[in-house]
């Protein structure tokens, strides 16, 4: 069999270990080929209870008693989470806040840690938040801001970067690293082009310049296997409701490693980060423990949808989803060739499965009429990125070979009929 025979993803999907979680999801629509999850999961029908639960069998009838065991529950959700997808263990990993605000609060406490050292270094390709967040922070404390320019747009501090596909080599980071750099931030899976830079090597490779690395693993975190113990990582942070799928607006987490929890200072110093909480002292004395990062009060409702997808992705195990990823993402690049690549789309993404994650991104001219006609017409919801790409994910858990192949085919279609030209701009701002 060929890939381009659709009997050889139902041959894939007949052989996975993964296909029975498919019935764990809510999905009213069983024509769509949903290939967006590495945006926004799908709804585990756990989480439907879950939530119901609380709201009736807790909040409703325990009321602010519910707190004595409400109060730390960012600390076992994130040490599920840790387990389930991050390779990581205990102590180490909070769900709280939004990625946004992690992502400040660990950049800070990083350059904070490395007094003196004026420089910090991200990529231009990085997910908009943390290129701006990172701004914000050199304008406020006087800092040279470095962007590797790995996809020609520039930014702050630009500078020419040997790259493909937006990937960050050891290599090409190697000659911007200096005595002054105090932070490296980097995407363990690039948003855009799906590309995967060598965590480890990049982490040994700043740790021996006296660098701190923050990692943003938001499109990475549960498509891939992470090793973060293994891999050395001291900094990361990431979301929870892509292939998460812990919900719209989910709590997002933290990781610091035990290495140097005790070094770190964050800005925000919220009373729920101090050591006697409940004394409501005058000075702020953190904890010795991860809680130490935490602001405030946790969201419980939001935990909940975590505890229920995370327990689903550790029952499944994320070897065998990241062996899925690959082998999903394969099926893809083997369908672009043989029918993407025929109609003028050109392949972002790397073609080495080491090398890339959960998704796959394909440009064309026309990629945003493109985007807006296959769910109009087509029953395929794909992710536009501008200026010119579209990204197609295979999220392990709810998604099959079968509907991946049906979404290509119909890719296929609807671009060799031109459907894109009945497109208007509908003037959302959401793509």
């Amino acid at each position: 069999m060929q890939p381009t025979d659709r009997a050889y993803a139902e041959h894939l999907d007949a052989q996975d270990p993964l296909a029975h979680f498919r019935d764990q999801f809510v999905i009213t629509d069983p024509n769509l080929c949903y290939l967006d999850g590495n945006s926004l999961g799908r709804l585990p029908i756990d989480t439907i209870e879950r939530i119901n639960h609380f709201l009736v069998n807790e909040w409703g009838t325990e009321l602010v008693d519910g707190w004595a065991h409400w109060i730390d529950e960012a600390q076992p959700a994130g040490d599920l989470l840790a387990r389930a997808v991050l390779g990581a263990g205990p102590g180490q990993t909070l769900v709280c806040d939004t990625t946004s605000v992690n992502f400040y609060q660990l950049c800070s406490a990083a350059i904070k840690a490395r007094p003196g050292r004026k420089t910090v270094i991200i990529d231009s390709a990085n997910f908009p938040t943390d290129r701006y967040i990172l701004d914000g922070i050199a304008k406020a404390h006087g800092l040279t801001i470095v962007t590797l320019d790995n996809d020609g747009s520039g930014g702050p501090g630009s500078v020419p970067i040997e790259c493909e596909d937006e990937l960050i080599t050891p290599e090409a980071l190697a000659p911007h690293l200096n005595e002054d750099v105090a932070l490296v931030t980097l995407q363990a899976i690039h948003y855009r082009s799906g590309s995967r830079p060598d965590i480890k090597a990049i982490t040994d490779l700043c740790r021996a310049n006296g660098t701190l690395v923050v990692w943003d693993a938001s499109h990475a975190a549960g498509a891939i296997e992470l090793d973060f113990d293994a891999n050395g990582v001291d900094l990361a942070v990431g979301c929870t409701y892509k292939y998460g799928n812990s919900g719209p607006g989910s709590p997002a987490w933290l990781f610091v490693s035990k290495r140097i929890q005790r070094e770190l200072r964050v800005p925000i110093q919220g009373w729920f980060a101090q050591d006697a909480q409940f004394e409501m002292g005058p000075f702020f004395e953190p904890a010795d423990t991860i809680r130490r990062f935490q602001i405030a009060s946790p969201s419980i409702i939001g935990i909940r949808g975590v505890q229920a997808s995370y327990e689903m992705i550790e029952r499944a195990g994320i070897k065998a989803i990241s062996h899925k990823a690959a082998v999903g993402t394969d099926m893809m690049i083997a369908l672009f060739d043989a029918w993407l690549a025929p109609l003028g789309f050109s392949l972002m993404t790397p073609r080495a499965a080491s090398q890339r994650g959960g998704h796959i991104t394909v440009g064309h001219p026309e990629a945003k009429r493109i985007a807006a006609a296959l769910r109009k017409f087509s029953a395929v919801v794909p992710d536009y990125r501008t200026p010119n790409s579209i990204r197609l994910a295979i999220a392990p858990l709810p998604t099959s070979y079968t509907e991946v192949w049906d979404g290509f085919a119909r890719i296929r279609d609807s671009v060799t009929n031109k459907d894109y030209l009945k497109i208007e701009d509908n003037g959302s701002r959401v793509t």
